[in-house]
């Protein structure tokens, strides 16, 4: 009877290992329900926005906010991008260095911004990610707003053994508009694993290859600065 009783729990662990990536937070247009078939489909996967109709949405802090994902694959580069139009090919806006995470699970980036002439407009916050099977899309609806987040929320967690560095992925940078000038990534020396926050997905992502002596403090929330 024991091994019954945890049939729902593995499978429910089976769906998440499969899963090309999940969109934690700002939470998905797709929730946890993602269609891996459709996650191929630009720009969003499944779900295309619609800003007119959709009325589900997330605040997003323009001077920093969480981005929280889920790989399913040993290695992602991760492309944050954002719009304040319907979305379409080149209106998109490059709103953080291009990530290479190395390791299956969890990761979390604080202090991703927007500009600050969004605060007050309705807009889809888009993360585009390279997994070894092709570019996956998965989208959010969000209210830019003014400030920073300084509350990380409770998706926002590292799994143990993830690391991530700066990178460039030529696929990932042609899908924003040509006019966009990419922020630059911090530059600095590696900084040191932060503590945890969740359990045992709590520990460690460094970042490499550019560290975040820029960015001020190394740990926000206790979850590393990426």
């Amino acid at each position: 009877m024991r091994s019954l009783s945890l049939l729902p729990t593995l499978l429910s662990l089976t769906t998440l290992t499969n899963a090309h990536f999940l969109m934690n937070y700002p939470p998905s247009l797709e929730g946890s329900n993602i269609d891996e078939d459709k996650e191929p489909d630009a720009p969003c996967g499944a779900k295309t926005p619609n800003l007119s109709s959709d009325t589900t949405t997330t605040d997003f802090h323009v001077d920093g906010d969480f981005i929280a994902l889920y790989a399913g694959h040993p290695q992602f580069n991760w492309l944050y991008r954002a719009s304040v139009q319907e979305v379409g090919e080149g209106n998109w806006t490059q709103l953080y260095p291009i990530l290479q995470q190395s390791g299956l699970g969890d990761l979390c980036s604080p202090l991703v911004k927007a500009p600050k002439e969004w605060v007050g407009k309705k807009g889809v916050v888009g993360v585009a990610g390279v997994g070894g099977d092709g570019t996956l899309f998965q989208c959010a609806i969000v209210n830019f707003v003014e400030g920073t987040n300084a509350k990380a929320p409770s998706s926002c967690t590292n799994s143990t053994g993830v690391t991530a560095s700066y990178t460039s992925d030529a696929s990932l940078s042609k899908l924003v508009g040509e006019h966009v000038e990419a922020p630059a990534a911090p530059t600095g020396t590696e900084a040191p694993a932060p503590t945890g926050t969740k359990g045992s997905k709590s520990a460690g992502v460094v970042v490499r290859g550019g560290g975040l002596a820029a960015l001020g403090a190394a740990v926000v929330a206790g979850v590393m600065m990426l």
